[in-house]
């Protein structure tokens, strides 16, 4: 079974414009230093019943085809947050304190207050307050947050899981990365794949579309895309066609392509590999 991953970013913030969405990128690049790839990628505002349905959905996709999933944003304990309990909720689960995550709050509790300069005061309200942050779906693990303790959580659906971090990049990357070099390092480089393009140019897709089906069809786990452009700087109207895939894969059907496109009067400008 091959592993997708998808992300899913929580956050009115990001949907008003309030703040640029940087995980998107960033879960592209984590992903592609190991050798993988993301499949899909959503946003959602912070409506409860949307999120819900959201996370619901994803995990049905992780129960059946093993999908694993990031989500950021909204896990914390400001009436805004709503992650934790949406999660319970898809996950089927009550929310519990989480022991280990009680643990790790109260000892950055501890940690501000020396770097205050003042007591700790575990009974104070505030800092109970800060316990819901470790209130997570029951039978969750958690992940471990370098930055300031506060950890996220993952839940586990059959092949696949999904994976609650905070909307911080300063945190989210890291976690994010963790969990790829422990619970996915059995994935890196399994997954690679390769891109082999050319452009075309002056065409139209309409005219290409047969031969993209034709590659499909003759070389099994190849990908054939199309990226039109009408006012390059450079080469003006244009189309990169390619071919992506696992590289052996590519290495065989892109000859093929070139191989189709020499059959039509078309001129060709510089190939690319990524």
């Amino acid at each position: 079974m091959t592993t997708h991953f998808g992300l899913i970013i929580i956050g009115d913030e990001i949907l008003s414009g309030k703040r640029a969405d940087k995980h998107l990128p960033k879960a592209i690049e984590l992903l592609g230093a190991r050798g993988l790839q993301l499949s899909y990628a959503e946003y959602v505002g912070d409506d409860p019943a949307r999120i819900t349905a959201t996370l619901a959905h994803a995990f049905a996709a992780a129960r059946k085809t093993g999908d694993v999933v990031f989500s950021t944003g909204g896990i914390g304990a400001t009436p805004d947050d709503h992650t934790r309990q949406c999660a319970a909720e898809a996950w089927g689960v009550p929310l519990a304190l989480h022991p280990e995550a009680e643990t790790l709050i109260r000892e950055r509790m501890q940690d501000l207050a020396r770097e205050q300069g003042v007591a700790y005061e575990p009974d104070r309200h505030d800092n109970i307050h800060r316990l819901n942050m470790g209130v997570f779906p029951v039978g969750a693990q958690i992940i471990p947050n370098p930055y300031n303790k506060i950890p996220g959580f993952s839940c586990d659906a059959g092949e696949g899981a999904l994976h609650f971090m905070p909307g911080f990049p300063v945190m989210a990357w890291p976690m994010m990365a963790w969990l790829l070099d422990t619970r996915y390092a059995h994935l890196h480089q399994k997954s690679a794949y390769v891109e082999k393009s050319v452009v075309v140019l002056g065409s139209m897709e309409a005219m290409l579309t047969p031969l993209m089906l034709e590659i499909e069809a003759a070389f099994a786990g190849v990908k054939v895309f199309s990226l039109p452009s009408v006012d390059h700087p450079e080469h003006g109207r244009h189309i990169e066609l390619g071919v992506k895939g696992a590289p052996e894969a590519v290495d065989q059907a892109y000859p093929a392509l070139l191989a189709g496109l020499h059959r039509f009067d078309l001129n060709l400008g510089p190939e690319l590999v990524r």
